[in-house]
């Protein structure tokens, strides 16, 4: 067999899957979606984290096999060259030369990383867009969606060993942050650093599999696979320590501002003021009439998984304006139990607040924003109207 007809056969079989690749890549991604939107559910729910470990299982083994397939590539591809050297004197000047080998499972693992990954970003949006405040978390909220989103651009970029190797320790390391704390039942430093430990053991462990699977392609990328390592573990503590990381597995299940709370039993029930459309949507800032001497209450829900025992904040704060800052006015610590599925609830007080701009934070332990309502106080001669509320 001459090395044209050798040529003409590879494109023979493998143009079916170049045609349709690009429905295939689209085809993986929404079934990765189906996949989620299906599992995903509460953080500590076992399905969900079943699913996880599925996807992170596809991407090793789809970037190791992968990597075995182009190192296999690379070897025939020098003993052909030789074959070429040894045919040149018998070549014509016209004949087309011999394109580059592309295996079909090659083509199949890059499928099924781009799958894995997809599968990962989503889910890993799905969880800490519900544990994220808008305000502090949106530069990591917006890497993940950017990954989301070019996880079909990448495509042909997942076949780079370097490329999809990095994706895998950085989705390694998101998975870490909230799965050490549900099994642990425990936050705070101590436990990101745990998290971060085990990412990085875990991926020492994928980079000692490259290594033997092709000892020479590897040594290729090995500096360049350690500094992304490297800048990953800087980029996920710096996230960490500006509270820009998300505080899962804790996430605001509720929250409220109202002019009394009182508990019965196991239901709570607020009196509050009939708010307009635009404030129940969040369009708009709650507008809360206080007349003289009275105490507001600020409530939350917050979720937080079976059997964690942890403390929560209610930071309240008011606008100063002529120093232009945020002031805290009081802060009410409590402890939280875990399990329940609308969250933990509570309240804090506030007595005699004075005109202006208010806000109350909520935030974890380690003091990151679990949750934030933001509302305005007006001062009244006599109290508003008020509409009774269950609170779930």
């Amino acid at each position: 067999m001459t090395l044209r007809t050798m040529g003409d056969a590879v494109s023979a079989w493998k143009a079916p899957f170049l045609r349709y690749e690009r429905h295939l890549s689209a085809a993986a991604m929404v079934a990765g979606f189906a996949v989620d939107n299906f599992a995903f559910g509460r953080v500590d729910h076992p399905g969900a984290h079943i699913v996880f470990i599925g996807y992170l299982a596809v991407a090793v083994l789809s970037i190791a096999l992968g990597h075995a397939v182009r190192a296999r590539r690379d070897r025939e591809q020098a003993k052909l060259a030789a074959l070429r050297e040894k045919e040149n004197a018998r070549a014509t000047s016209d004949e087309t030369p011999l394109p580059p080998k592309r295996s079909r499972l090659g083509l199949w693992m890059r499928a099924a990383t781009q799958f894995a990954l997809g599968g990962l970003w989503s889910g890993f949006l799905v969880f800490y867009s519900r544990s994220a405040v808008l305000a502090a978390s949106w530069p990591f909220l917006l890497l993940l969606l950017c990954f989301l989103i070019g996880n079909e651009a990448f495509r042909h970029y997942h076949s780079r060993l370097v490329f999809a190797s990095l994706l895998l320790f950085f989705a390694l390391y998101s998975y870490a942050v909230f799965v050490v704390p549900v099994f642990t039942k425990t936050l705070g430093l101590v436990t990101f650093v745990a998290s971060g430990v085990l990412a990085c053991g875990a991926f020492f462990l994928f980079l000692h599999l490259l290594r033997k699977i092709d000892r020479a392609r590897y040594a290729q990328s090995r500096w360049k696979l350690i500094g992304g390592a490297l800048a990953i573990v800087v980029a996920m503590n710096a996230f960490y320590f500006t509270g820009i990381l998300p505080p899962l597995p804790l996430a605001l299940s509720d929250v409220g501002i109202y002019h009394e709370i009182h508990r019965e039993g196991a239901v709570y029930q607020a009196q509050g003021e009939n708010e307009p459309l635009a404030a129940r949507l969040g369009l708009a800032r709650p507008v809360i009439h206080v007349v003289p001497g009275e105490k507001l209450a600020l409530y939350s829900a917050v979720f937080a998984p079976i059997k964690m025992t942890t403390r929560i904040s209610h930071r309240w704060q008011w606008w100063n304006a002529r120093a232009g800052s945020w002031q805290t006015q009081s802060i009410v610590s409590f402890q939280i139990a875990g399990g329940r599925d609308r969250g933990y609830r509570a309240y804090s007080l506030k007595s005699d607040p004075r005109a202006g701009d208010w806000r109350v934070d909520i935030d974890s332990a380690d003091g990151r924003l679990i949750g934030r309502l933001g509302f305005a106080v007006v001062p009244v001669v006599s109290q508003p109207a008020m509409v009774a509320k269950t609170l779930s």
